[in-house]
């Protein structure tokens, strides 16, 4: 009979414990990788529904998780990706966290940068025609209240009329005046859609056509061109989305840099896991695990 000695139990036990934190280690990383992430509510932009301080928990594998092409991107800074087939469409009113694409405040082009994550809601998703009218958010052709009814109205009912040229939004140029109380008509693109393209309206969807051609976008003599070659057409790759925090008028949004790209999206918030008063130190107990 073979007897184990105090030594080998103590290996064997040291194994199990070492072989259960890699585990859990790597079960961790996989659920942060393909299915959930959490993340903390840096400012008012989206009361009342999420408050500064929230930490809330993001749901990857709606629209599918993101995984990188190759490991290239450490040399070059090409944060080349793949999207994984996600649960289903993503649908109006949703509330998302994704990569601001114009993290960098230049508004003029549109960049992935993995550090720069907010969360507002999906007012618009590929193919709708969004508008705002005094104030109040809408889809042609659809009936449902977009984003805070109540926060609109208030905007829509005490706007001062004369401010109107102070409150500009994107896309900033001669032709189109949009203002946070008046803006649109604006068409968000889908997949494999193909526009008119031309002086009147290359403006609207300059930064992504270049975002996705990496080629530059001029207007000569009437014409728009890319990469020098006269444009009248154009076939979108990506699906865009329309995206406005809650507090209409304390929002960073896409009334301001445009529309985001599919690809720079995270995932749908789930819920509020934790919360808690930063400035008087409390947790809110009420806001734990509370749906959004």
């Amino acid at each position: 009979m073979k007897i184990k000695s105090p030594f080998h139990k103590v290996l064997k036990t040291l194994f199990q414990v070492s072989l259960l934190i890699l585990g859990t280690i790597a079960l961790t990383i996989f659920l942060k990788v393909f299915c959930f992430a959490s993340y903390k509510v840096p400012s008012g932009s989206m009361e009342p529904t999420l408050i500064n301080g929230d930490r809330i928990m993001v749901n990857k594998m709606i629209p599918g998780p993101r995984i990188f092409k190759d490991w290239q991107f450490f040399k070059s800074g090409n944060w080349e990706m793949k999207r994984l087939s996600g649960i289903r469409h993503l649908k109006r009113n949703e509330i998302l966290v994704f990569n601001l694409p114009s993290c960098n405040k230049n508004w003029n082009i549109i960049e992935l940068n993995f550090n720069c994550n907010i969360v507002k809601r999906c007012i618009g998703i590929p193919g709708d025609t969004f508008y705002i009218e005094k104030g109040m958010y809408k889809v042609k052709g659809c009936p449902d209240i977009l984003g805070v009814y109540n926060n609109q109205f208030e905007l829509s009912r005490c706007y001062d009329l004369t401010l109107d040229s102070a409150f500009k939004c994107f896309p900033y140029d001669s032709i189109h005046h949009w203002t946070l109380r008046n803006f649109g008509p604006f068409y968000i693109p889908k997949s494999n859609d193909t526009l008119d393209m031309g002086v009147n309206n290359i403006e609207l969807y300059r930064k992504l056509i270049v975002y996705e051609t990496k080629k530059s976008i001029e207007i000569k003599c009437g014409k728009v061109l890319l990469d020098g070659k006269p444009i009248t057409k154009y076939v979108f790759k990506l699906n865009y989305f329309f995206m406005a925090g809650d507090n209409v008028l304390n929002s960073y949004d896409s009334r301001y840099w445009g529309l985001l790209p599919e690809d720079h999206i995270i995932g749908k918030v789930a819920f509020i896991w934790k919360s808690k008063d930063e400035d008087k130190g409390k947790y809110r107990w009420e806001r734990f695990f509370k749906s959004v």
